[in-house]
């Protein structure tokens, strides 16, 4: 079974990329499962289920990030994917958490990024985007070829290696090669690792601290001059 992750801020279209992805390996007798992780809200798993009727999961990562959630459950996920004798495992991760990448070593990592959203966002986003194989830039058809140029030009400037797939998901426009690139990819491995180093930190707000100002907490720490330092043992 191969394991395909698909990060990118709210709204970007990843779950209409999914959808079309899903629908041509329909095409090609292949089974997909499908793995939703979320803050609070989803009905993705519900929409797919009922479009396509493949086996579907939600998971609400809470009090967690969907990163943390995403590196807890995935061997579960994996199992269960397996059980219901899956071909591929598409996960789709709310990835709110700009720090850490949610993708696996030997497995494909897509990024989905909105053209609409800033000539400045891969600037912006870290590891989500730096980490993954592909960047699918959606919506495509709402700004203009330089607009676009600049776009492109800003991830690779951010990721050098990273393929560049523009589309227009909601016409199936630029899924093809995207298709391609997952039915070469790897089959998922054990014991599975997270791509990259996750950010160092104690962090006591995470846990529940609420008192405002570093003399409240302990952990990795920063002033507002941008000065790290570490406060415990």
């Amino acid at each position: 079974m191969k394991l395909i992750i698909f990060a990118g801020p709210p709204t970007c279209g990843k779950t209409t990329v999914i959808k079309q992805v899903i629908r041509r390996i329909i095409k090609l007798n292949l089974k997909p499962a499908f793995l939703k992780i979320d803050v609070l809200y989803a009905d993705e798993d519900v929409q797919l289920k009922k479009e396509f009727n493949i086996p579907t999961k939600k998971i609400y990562s809470g009090e967690l990030c969907p990163d943390h959630c995403n590196v807890v459950v995935l061997d579960e996920v994996v199992e269960w994917a397996e059980q219901e004798g899956a071909d591929f495992l598409f996960v789709e991760t709310a990835g709110l958490c700009l720090r850490c990448s949610p993708y696996i070593e030997n497995s494909l990592g897509i990024v989905v990024l909105e053209a609409t959203s800033g000539m400045n966002l891969p600037r912006k986003i870290g590891p989500m985007l730096t980490l993954a194989d592909i960047s699918v830039i959606t919506k495509i058809d709402l700004i203009s070829q330089a607009e676009r140029e600049v776009f492109r030009y800003r991830i690779l400037e951010a990721a050098k290696e990273i393929k560049v797939v523009e589309s227009n998901a909601l016409y199936g426009i630029g899924i093809d090669p995207i298709v391609r690139d997952i039915l070469k990819s790897n089959d998922v491995e054990r014991p599975m690792f997270l791509r990259g180093n996750p950010p160092v930190g104690t962090c006591t707000i995470c846990v529940g601290k609420k008192e405002i100002g570093a003399k409240n907490h302990f952990g990795v720490l920063r002033t507002m001059e941008n000065d790290l330092f570490y406060v415990g043992e």
